[in-house]
Formats: C-alpha cells, structure tokens, sequence
C-alpha cells in the first residue's frame, strides 16, 4: 500500500511519466544508432550505464521512498540493467561492423517488454492509489471501505484474526472554522488524517466516513490493543500543535474515538454502527477520550441523551 498523501502521489505519477519519456528517447536513440550506424553516445558502452541514463537518475536519485518498496520498484532495476547490457553489446558490434545478432536483438525486444511490464505494474498502483485517497486528507475514500471491512470479517469468521476498528471524529472543528476560517479547518483535518496514519502499521487504513469522521481499521488486533493504540494517538493528537492559526498561534487539537470489533457474527454495517455508538458515548462523556462499545453503556440513558441533542443540533 502506497502511504503517500495526493498531492505526493501525483508529484509522484509525474515524475514517473517524465522518466518513461526518457527511457523512450534513449531506446529511439539507441535503435537509431544501430540501424543507421550513427556514433552512440559514450555513456551508453559505461557499465554503470543504466545509473547515468535520466531513467537511471530518477530511478536511483529522485523517486520517493514510498515507491521503493513497492514490488514493482525493485523489479524495474534488475530489468533496467539487463536492458542496458544487452543495448551496449549491440552497440559494440554495430561499431566492429558486425552484424547484429538475432539472439541480441531478441533479447533487446524481450528486455524492453519485460521493463514495460513492470513500469506499467508501478504506474498502475500509483494511479489507483490516487483515485482511492480523500483528495483533502490523504485518507482511503469511502466507496472502499465497505470491501475492505468485509475482507477483514471474514477473516474474522474463518477465526484468522480479529480486526478491531475506531471512529474517530475531530472535537470543535465548527469553532475552527468560525474562528479561524476553513482553510484552516481544512489544515487541521489534513494534518490529523496525516499525524493518524504516521503512527499506524502499513496495512491499517484511514478512511474518511464524512465531513470531520474517520474511520480507521487495525487488522490483527482486539478491544485491548486497540484501546492501546488508539488511546496513544490520541494523546499525541492532543498533545502535538498540528496546525498554526494565520497569526502563528498554534491550534489546539483534540480528537473522540469510539471502537468496536468487527464481530464475524454480525454484517459490517451492524459493527461499524457499534462503533459509531460508542464514539457518541465519548463525545458525551466530555470528548478527547477513547470509548469502546459497550451494550451496558449504549443503551444508558447518557448515550439516548447524545443523541437526542444531535438530531435536535
């Protein structure tokens, strides 16, 4: 999963066009200087070829650490070196006059489709990462959420592993916005979201639920690592200045959260109302506080108080 925020992916995706068009450039060049027994260029004979190429430069020098441990990344590299082997022993022989093998050429066509291949793997992931993100926040969008808690409860059900998961929704974000304005109420969202995923494994997942609720999945862990994790992220939420009012005073921040399981004997939507539930009893029980769903506590006359004022509000 690429943890990158929009604005990253995209920067990301550009860059990678702009080094396809080099690889295109240079394999014309290349076959150019083949077929019409034109001077190659010197760097093409070098045995670090492949490092000094613009393709082999934003390989080696620019692209991001996300991408780099992404599968495909690290195919491209033995692909991209092999290609060049074969490009410089061509090359060789086109100099000597010696007619260019067929196994060479051969190998050449496979190389580039090889590359191809793994280029279009890597584009491909960056491309659906980037429609799957939340363009303000980063988080995963919605319409992925539902598939991917059912996934997860399954696995519950098969007894794999449990999945424990946590609305979280940001305190007084109206105030914000009324007094500082939504471009900032919008900073604070993003650098929530960002502050959030920062501190969880690679394979949780942020999703944005709606206006300032998120709901985050932890695969892998129960009510008590959940409380844990989440408690602790939400000490660092409150206790981190995430974003600065347009005066340079910093805005304090805090965060509620209610969890609950993904229970493999209930539907997804029954769990995350769960959660949903228990959320409310922590904005009614003062905000800034981690609950988890409780049956005993749901149904208490605090939570029907909760939720009396929200459909009044």
């Amino acid at each position: 999963m690429l943890r990158m925020d929009p604005t990253a992916l995209q920067k990301s995706l550009e860059q990678l066009e702009q080094a396809l068009h080099d690889h295109a450039r240079w394999h014309d060049d290349l076959i150019r200087s083949i077929v019409c027994r034109l001077p190659c260029d010197p760097n093409d004979l070098d045995e670090l070829a492949h490092r000094h190429c613009r393709f082999g430069r934003w390989y080696y020098e620019q692209a991001p650490v996300e991408l780099r441990e992404q599968p495909a990344f690290a195919a491209i590299e033995a692909e991209h070196k092999r290609l060049h082997q074969v490009a410089a022993q061509m090359l060789r022989e086109a100099a000597t006059g010696t007619p260019v093998s067929r196994a060479g050429y051969d190998d050449l066509v496979a190389g580039c489709e090889r590359l191809q291949l793994e280029l279009d793997s890597l584009r491909h992931a960056i491309a659906g990462a980037l429609r799957d993100r939340d363009a303000l926040t980063g988080a995963h969008g919605r319409v992925e959420m539902l598939p991917t808690l059912r996934e997860w409860r399954e696995l519950a059900r098969r007894n794999v592993q449990q999945c424990c998961i946590a609305f979280m929704d940001l305190d007084h974000l109206k105030e914000i916005n009324d007094r500082h304005g939504h471009v900032v109420g919008d900073q604070v969202l993003a650098g929530v979201v960002r502050h959030v995923t920062e501190h969880l494994r690679p394979y949780d997942k942020v999703f944005r639920y709606g206006g300032d609720e998120f709901l985050i999945s932890l695969p892998g862990a129960d009510l008590a690592i959940g409380q844990k994790v989440i408690g602790h992220i939400r000490e660092q939420i409150a206790g981190t200045p995430i974003v600065a009012s347009p005066a340079g005073h910093p805005i304090a921040t805090t965060a509620s959260f209610g969890l609950a399981l993904l229970e493999p004997d209930i539907s997804v939507e029954d769990s995350i109302d769960r959660a949903d539930k228990a959320l409310l009893v922590a904005k009614a029980a003062g905000r800034n506080r981690v609950c988890s769903w409780d049956p005993a506590v749901t149904t208490s006359t605090l939570l029907r108080r909760m939720m009396e004022d929200d459909a009044v509000g």
